[in-house]
């Protein structure tokens, strides 16, 4: 059978660790390990922690939600206080210049032999009114320097300055990039977790899928083990009905042959499973001494799927809509950015404070009688002509837009349609798989009765080995049934992220959380 297609190595790795399980129940040795090895029950919640334990990917997605963690961080750290001090210690400065003397109407070659040490003090914050970050900054500053100038004469000029003041800054009629950077940032960390949900998701889906991939083999090596057994009672009955009718000896030659065909079909299940076991434990660095415990039963405990609600899970626990809901987001910031670059703005810069300077005098003199001191700046920024490149990005940027609302509307649609599809799936199979639990109780007290008329010779070996066949065939459409309603049941669960059999959602079940996965 060709299912449960969505493969990973990691799934491959699991389906070969529970083919041992499989293995092991089949030879009766399930719970015995090999010397100095350990037993491994597996259930789907162990083997999805397996698998998370060694996947490549999902440690790239943890890391990726702490990359993004972090700038997050450093984005609200934006929002506070910092302390710049800004110094020149010194600089030097031996230069002659070109300079235009206003008293005697003409340029003059100045020379300059300074030394000059500086240092500016700032104390700055962001604007924030009632939580929201308006673009705008205050500071407090205090700037200091010392100049020296060495003249040819030998003489020297010595001046120290002092500056203390507050200054604000704001720009206006312009994108708000403090807002703006701060909300992509917690854009980008919850993408990164929805990514890691949809990745774990996809992850235990691939998992379950090769779990009961494995689950046909085991299951498959079950049927024909107890087809075995019933061949060995046949043969025993061959044995005791030769005896009384020696005119029906081809009978046991019958079945001799039928029981070698079983016996060899068996041993080939058994060997594959040796080979992939081992493959398994290399894949997952598990010892070659554990042992691994399956034990494969078709048990179907029916379901109650209402679509409306499965639809509406759809919508509301995958991370699909969340994440084109991102998207569309930042394609409106990209937008507001957009119109923002190359277009009218302007630059309020204001500074109030106390200067003071003193000129060959003392340092300790700059605070005395110091002087009122203010600036007060509006620069502005108006376009003229841009040959039309401002208004073809932004129509760029609108139509990002219009594709993003697209993509939600399609994916509203999908989500109708797969969901109603694969509820109807789950109730078909399980519908079959019900009746055909039935037909496979009923097989078995045929093969029964008939094991019991030819020992009391009514019917033929051939008679008997059709019954057999029979039983065989049943079970194996249960398990084709059964393997379908899984199928379908573990589809609709990767739709809606759902568990339709426990009741909660599939990130509840396994305890997933964004970078955080299984509790780990």
């Amino acid at each position: 059978m060709q299912r449960m297609n969505r493969i990973t190595a990691v799934g491959r790795a699991t389906l070969l660790m529970a083919a041992t399980a499989a293995l092991a129940a089949a030879q009766g040795g399930a719970g015995v390990p090999p010397a100095g090895g350990q037993v491994i029950e597996l259930s789907l919640e162990r083997m999805v922690q397996l698998a998370m334990d060694n996947s490549y990917q999902i440690r790239r997605l943890n890391l990726e939600v702490e990359r993004t963690s972090h700038r997050l961080r450093a984005e609200l750290a934006g929002l506070k206080s910092r302390v710049d001090l800004e110094m020149s210690i010194p600089a030097y400065e031996l230069i002659s210049e070109s300079r235009w003397n206003s008293s005697l109407q003409r340029y003059e070659i100045t020379r300059e032999n300074s030394r000059r040490w500086e240092a500016e003090l700032s104390v700055s914050q962001p604007v924030v009114l009632f939580g929201y970050p308006t673009n705008g900054r205050l500071s407090l500053n205090n700037r200091v320097y010392r100049y020296t100038q060495l003249e040819e004469e030998g003489n020297t000029t010595l001046q120290y300055y002092n500056r203390y003041y507050i200054a604000y800054e704001q720009p206006l009629f312009q994108p708000n990039g403090l807002k703006n950077d701060l909300e992509e940032a917690r854009l980008d960390l919850e993408r990164a977790q929805l990514d890691f949900q949809d990745d774990v998701v996809e992850l235990i889906d691939d998992v379950a899928g090769e779990y009961f991939e494995l689950f046909e083999s085991a299951y498959q090596a079950r049927i024909r083990e107890a087809n075995l057994a019933r061949l060995e009672k046949a043969m025993a009955a061959a044995t005791t009905v030769i005896g009384s009718d020696s005119t029906r000896a081809i009978e046991a030659d019958q079945i001799r042959v039928e029981t070698a065909n079983a016996r060899e079909r068996l041993q080939q299940v058994r060997s594959s499973f040796r080979l992939r076991a081992a493959s398994a434990k290399q894949q997952l660095r598990l010892a070659p001494t554990d042992s691994l415990v399956l034990n494969p039963v078709a048990e179907v405990t029916p379901v109650l799927i209402d679509v409306d609600e499965a639809i509406r899970f759809g919508m509301e626990l995958t991370p699909r809509f969340r994440q084109l809901d991102i998207r569309l987001r930042e394609d409106e910031i990209r937008l507001a950015n957009t119109k923002g670059r190359n277009s009218f703005r302007m630059d309020l810069e204001l500074s109030y404070g106390r200067e003071m300077q003193v000129q060959d005098r003392a340092f300790s003199n700059l605070w005395e009688s110091p002087s009122n001191s203010y600036t007060l700046g509006v620069n502005a920024f108006l376009p003229i002509w841009d040959w039309g490149e401002r208004r073809a990005e932004i129509a760029a940027a609108e139509v990002g837009i219009r594709s993003a609302r697209l993509s939600i509307e399609e994916a509203r649609s999908e989500i109708v349609s797969n969901v109603r599809n694969e509820v109807r799936n789950v109730e078909e199979y399980q519908n079959r798989v019900l009746t055909m639990q039935e037909n496979l109780n009923l097989a078995g007290n045929v093969s029964e009765t008939s094991l019991n008329a030819y020992r009391a010779g009514s019917i033929s070996a051939v008679d008997l080995l059709r019954s057999f066949q029979r039983e065989s065939e049943t079970a194996e459409n249960l398990l084709e049934a059964y393997l379908g309603w899984r199928e379908a049941l573990l589809s609709l669960q990767e739709l809606t992220f759902f568990d339709y059999e426990r009741r909660v959602p599939i990130v509840e079940r396994f305890g997933i959380r964004g970078g955080t996965p299984l509790g780990g």
